[in-house]
């Protein structure tokens, strides 16, 4: 697979992001909801995101009030 492919469950809500289409050898709980899926090397195939609309909001919040934040504060100096 040369393109990463995106999948989204809107009953579950699980997003799920394959990067390989090798087959799943394990898997790391890398933050609550979002599991890294490892091929037999550990390499990186692809990603869930449980709560992925929760999560997408949040991310989005995030980085919108950070940059606020840094443009307040280039604007005050």
């Amino acid at each position: 697979m040369n393109k990463a492919q995106m999948s989204y469950f809107e009953k579950e809500d699980i997003l799920h992001l394959v990067i390989s289409d090798e087959p799943e050898a394990g898997s790391i709980e890398v933050s609550p909801n979002i599991t890294a899926e490892l091929n037999a090397e550990g390499v990186l195939i692809g990603i869930e995101i449980l709560r992925a609309s929760t999560f997408i909001r949040d991310s989005i919040l995030e980085t919108v009030q950070g940059k606020l934040v840094e443009s307040s504060h280039l604007k005050s100096a």
